[in-house]
C-alpha cells in the first residue's frame, strides 16, 4: 500500500495546471439543460451509440461496454474499431467530422487532439453535463485533464495516461543487469539476441508515424534536447538533439532490431514481445497485462518494467494519454454522455486497469486493490520512476503538422537519405515555418 500511495504520488507530480473550467451558460440555458437531461434510460426508449477508438488488443473495451450496457439497459453500444496507426485514425476522424457526419457519438482521442478538435468545431464541449452531475474535477490527474481543455472549457474527459517505458523479460534479465543506459541497452540486447527461444535484442515502433515521435522525443530528452521550448521557440537544432537522434538512428540500424523494424507500429512491437521473440521492448503500460495475458502471450509472469535508458541527462519517457470526447454532431448526446462520464469515471477506469493494463488518470484508483492485483507494477519503483520521467511532445496549437515534420526527417535520417545533422537543420526550418502561418 505504501509503494501504491507513491504511485499515486508520481501520478500527481506530473500535473502541468488546471485550466480553468468554465460553462459560459447563462441562467435561462441552465433551466432549459435541467429540462432536457432525459436519457434513453429514463425514456424507456432503446438507443444505440457508436464508440470509435483504435485496436484494442485487450479486453478492456469489450468488459467496459458490458458492464454499461448492464447497468444501462436501453443504451446500446457498438464498437468501431478505428486504424491502429494514430495518423491515420486521425485523418478518418477529420474527414468523418469534416462532413459533419453522425455516424459515431463517441470518440477517443490522443493527448494531443483536443484543442485541435476544439478549433474545429468536432467535439462538444462537456461542461454543462459536468455541471449537472456534479462531477468533481479535483479528483483527476490535473495534468491529464488540462489537456482535454481549451478557451475555458472541457471538450474531452480524460481516459488513461502513458508514458514510454522498458519492459524486460525477467527470465533472461536479472533486476540487477536492467540497462541504465541507451549503450547499456544495445550491448545486452547484442549479448541476449538469440537466447531463451528470441529472435531479436530490442523492439520498438520505428514505422513513420506517430509512434515514431514517440520514439525520438525520448532520445531527444534523455541527451537534453528539446523540439520546441516552454515559450514556443523552435530549438531543435541543437547539439543535445543530434546526438539523442544519431543514438536512435544507431539502435534502429544495428541488428538488435528486426530487419523491418521500419514497419513496426505497438501491434507489431508487442506480439512480437508477449510470442518471446525479444529480452526487451520500448512500449506503454499496455504491455504488461497484454504480456500477461494467458490466451495470447507465452511470457506470463516473466515481465519486468524500468524506466527507459538514460542518455548524457538521463531518462526520458514521452508522456501520452488518450481522451473521451463526444462527437458534436452526435443525434445522441445525452446517452454519448453517459457512456463518457461511465467509462472515464472510477468503474470504467478500474475496468480499463485491470483488463487493458491502462494507468488511470484518477490517482486514488493506485490504492485499488484489485487494481494492483491485476497491475502490481503500478505500486514498483521501475513505474514510478517512469512516470516522474515523463516529458510532453511540443506542445503547439498544430500539432499534427509539426507531428509529420519530425516523422519525414526522422525517417530520412533512418533510412540515410539525411544525415541526423540535415534532418535536424530541416526541422527547424520547415517547424518555424509551420508555426509562423
Amino acid at each position: 500500500m505504501k509503494k501504491a500511495m507513491k504511485v499515486s504520488s508520481a501520478m500527481l507530480a506530473l500535473t502541468l495546471g488546471l485550466a480553468a473550467c468554465s460553462s459560459g451558460q447563462n441562467a435561462t440555458d441552465k433551466a432549459k439543460d435541467k429540462n432536457d437531461t432525459k436519457t434513453a434510460d429514463q425514456s424507456g426508449e432503446v438507443v444505440k451509440i457508436v464508440y470509435a477508438r483504435g485496436q484494442d488488443s485487450t479486453k478492456a473495451t469489450e468488459k467496459i461496454i458490458e458492464a454499461f450496457e448492464k447497468s444501462h439497459p436501453n443504451i446500446k453500444v457498438e464498437f468501431r474499431e478505428m486504424p491502429a496507426d494514430t495518423g491515420k485514425q486521425h485523418d478518418a476522424y477529420v474527414t468523418m467530422l469534416n462532413a459533419q457526419s453522425s455516424e459515431i457519438d463517441v470518440m477517443d482521442l490522443d493527448v494531443v487532439w483536443p484543442a485541435e478538435f476544439a478549433q474545429a468545431g468536432y467535439t462538444l464541449p462537456l461542461d454543462r453535463f459536468i455541471e449537472q452531475d456534479g462531477i468533481d474535477l479535483s479528483k483527476y490527474n490535473q495534468g491529464a485533464l488540462a489537456a482535454g481543455n481549451f478557451n475555458g472549457k472541457q471538450w474531452a474527459m480524460p481516459k488513461f495516461i502513458d508514458a514510454g517505458m522498458l519492459f524486460y523479460r525477467t527470465d533472461l534479465v536479472p533486476q540487477d543487469k536492467v540497462p541504465k543506459t541507451w549503450d547499456e541497452l544495445l550491448a545486452t540486447a547484442k549479448e541476449l539476441k538469440g537466447k531463451g527461444g528470441t529472435q531479436f535484442g530490442y523492439l520498438m515502433q520505428a514505422k513513420q508515424y506517430e509512434g515514431l515521435v514517440c520514439n525520438a522525443v525520448e532520445f531527444i530528452a534523455s541527451y537534453g534536447g528539446k523540439i520546441v521550448d516552454e515559450n514556443n521557440n523552435v530549438v531543435v537544432n541543437s547539439p543535445e538533439t543530434i546526438k539523442g537522434l544519431k543514438k536512435m538512428v544507431e539502435i534502429v540500424k544495428s541488428n538488435v532490431v528486426p530487419s523491418n523494424i521500419t514497419t513496426f507500429t505497438e501491434p507489431e512491437s508487442h506480439t512480437a514481445f508477449i510470442e518471446g521473440q525479444s529480452p526487451f521492448i520500448r512500449n506503454w503500460p499496455y504491455q504488461y497485462a497484454l504480456a500477461n495475458d494467458k490466451e495470447q502471450s507465452k511470457i506470463v509472469g516473466k515481465v519486468g518494467v524500468a524506466p527507459l535508458p538514460a542518455g548524457d541527462k538521463g531518462s526520458a519517457a514521452t508522456l501520452g494519454g488518450w481522451m473521451t470526447a463526444i462527437n458534436k454532431y452526435s443525434k445522441h448526446p445525452k446517452e454519448a454522455w453517459e457512456f463518457v462520464k461511465f467509462m472515464t469515471g472510477p468503474e470504467g477506469q478500474k475496468i480499463s486497469a485491470i483488463y487493458g493494463g491502462l494507468a488511470p488518470t484518477l490517482p486514488e484508483l493506485f490504492k485499488d486493490q484489485d487494481i494492483l492485483k491485476a497491475n502490481p507494477f503500478f505500486a514498483e519503483e521501475g513505474f514510478v520512476n517512469a512516470l516522474n520521467a515523463a516529458v510532453p511532445r511540443p506542445v503547439v496549437p498544430n500539432y499534427p503538422e509539426v507531428s509529420e515534420i519530425i516523422q519525414i526527417n526522422v525517417s530520412k535520417a533512418i533510412a540515410g537519405q539525411l544525415t541526423v545533422e540535415q534532418a535536424v537543420a530541416n526541422m527547424e526550418k520547415e517547424i518555424k515555418a509551420a508555426l509562423n502561418k
